[in-house]
């Protein structure tokens, strides 16, 4: 066999793992992020898959995340596998390609256990701050996003033909922002973030030379960026959590045993970004029978507060115990 003829080498793959944290602390859901040595970028809690150690990667998951933060992980369900080459590599990189196996996890951890090793928990609208609409449109959206996306998708573009799609770039921004009349998806958060990726507006996509963003002279402060492609993992576990709201009561992994419907309405509006009326809420809450009363009182500055706990048989009385949420208040 020639040399010319001799199998050229499989570059080395890698299996990474992922973790978005997510908390709800007030009115505010947090991230739990990691502060890499050496680095002013922030991460999410993440390590190899060592199939030597790791039985399973949601194993080897929980190891990592206690490792690096000291929490020990209750609600885990996986997200996605991310490997799009090219995301976070530097020029030169010979390092193994990392494919990262993304996961979601809840934890009520905020405020009572400080986290481990430099970790700490970041507000996550810090890093999508077009995402809040509890008060309104963001101001951000009118000043910078839809201005710029607006003059990217007119513009002529050649087709490269490594992504065949089936919506022009003008119907994406329309579905995805809410503009010319459609209604705004809070469930579409990772669908806007690649949006902006793909136009060049957000720091990973100069950090990753994607040419849109070095086209621009000025990259506009969308959000804080985190390192590698973990924005990306964040926006696709901020999607998933908003829609699992609606067909499974996983927003009570998020509460305290015992609490007031204020509290579970503030932290519902929290995740979802967006204003819900009160009484019609606590009539979907009542309908769902999702809680039942405690019979306890919580003190407050006017009328004592009903305190309320999820109620589990829920789960075996019918298949998607979830808040159906309606058109925005």
């Amino acid at each position: 066999m020639s040399e010319a003829s001799l199998p050229l080498p499989r570059p080395a793959i890698e299996i990474g793992l992922a973790a978005a944290i997510v908390t709800v602390e007030g009115e505010t859901p947090h991230i739990l992020v990691a502060h890499p040595p050496g680095s002013d970028v922030p991460a999410l809690p993440a390590g190899p898959f060592d199939p030597l150690a790791h039985r399973t990667f949601e194993v080897g998951l929980r190891a990592w995340v206690r490792e690096q933060t000291g929490l020990a992980l209750g609600y885990v369900e996986q997200l996605y596998t991310f490997g799009d080459r090219g995301r976070g590599a530097a020029a030169g990189d010979a390092g193994p390609h990392v494919v990262s196996v993304g996961y979601l996890a809840l934890t009520r951890v905020a405020g009572e256990q400080a986290p481990a090793g430099g970790a700490s928990f970041m507000p996550w609208y810090d890093f999508f701050p077009w995402e809040d609409w509890r008060t309104g449109p963001p101001a951000i959206l009118a000043t910078e996003i839809l201005p710029q996306l607006q003059e990217w998708a007119k513009a002529p573009h050649a087709d490269d033909g490594q992504q065949i799609r089936a919506l022009t770039r003008e119907e994406r921004l329309r579905l995805c922002f809410g503009c010319d009349g459609s209604p705004w998806d809070e469930e579409k958060a990772l669908e806007r973030y690649e949006l902006l990726y793909e136009a060049g507006l957000v720091a990973e996509a100069a950090r990753d030379g994607r040419p849109a963003a070095l086209a621009r002279g000025r990259l506009p402060p969308l959000g804080k960026p985190l390192a590698y492609d973990h924005r990306r993992i964040l926006a696709t576990a901020i999607s998933r959590l908003r829609a699992k709201l609606k067909y499974r009561p996983v927003v009570f992994e998020l509460m305290p045993e015992r609490f007031t419907l204020t509290a579970l309405q503030t932290s519902v509006e929290a995740i979802t970004g967006r204003h819900l009326h009160k009484q019609n809420f606590r009539r979907l809450v009542e309908a769902t029978s999702l809680v039942e009363p405690t019979g306890e009182m919580m003190p407050t500055a006017g009328r004592p507060a009903a305190l309320f706990r999820f109620r589990r048989e829920v789960l075996q009385e019918r298949p998607a115990p979830g808040l159906r949420l309606g058109t925005r208040a």
